[in-house]
């Protein structure tokens, strides 16, 4: 992971999440999510965050893996074919990673938590 990352680049790819996140949130509300939906699944990513008590590798991993967007998008295509329940959670698990990567939280390096495909985060950021 690079600390380096062109700050032109940086702001794409904020940009980009920040539309992800408008796009999840216009879809949970036009699929109707409840407030307890969205209670619920907003945060429920970050409990992959557990991962890193396993040590950073599989923490990272973890991380990774419900922060990335192919499995929300995955959601909900299953969502669209066999089950209309499932498009507002896969809508919030988009807003969320959107969200995220809007402020800087990219994906994790095994080097570190604070260390993402978008440069550094917190202090060393």
């Amino acid at each position: 992971m690079s600390a380096d990352l062109d700050p032109k680049l940086r702001a794409a790819l904020r940009l980009e999440g920040l539309s992800t996140a408008i796009v999840g949130m216009t879809g949970a509300w036009i699929c109707s999510a409840t407030w307890w939906q969205v209670a619920i699944f907003a945060m429920a990513p970050d409990l992959s965050m557990l991962g890193y008590v396993l040590g950073p590798r599989y923490g990272a991993w973890m991380y990774n893996i419900a922060h990335t967007y192919t499995l929300p998008l995955l959601l909900l295509a299953f969502g669209w074919l066999i089950g209309p329940s499932l498009l507002p959670i896969a809508c919030i698990w988009l807003t969320h990673i959107g969200v995220d990567r809007a402020l800087g939280f990219g994906m994790k390096s095994e080097a570190g938590f604070s260390m993402t495909h978008l440069g550094p985060i917190g202090r060393a950021g």
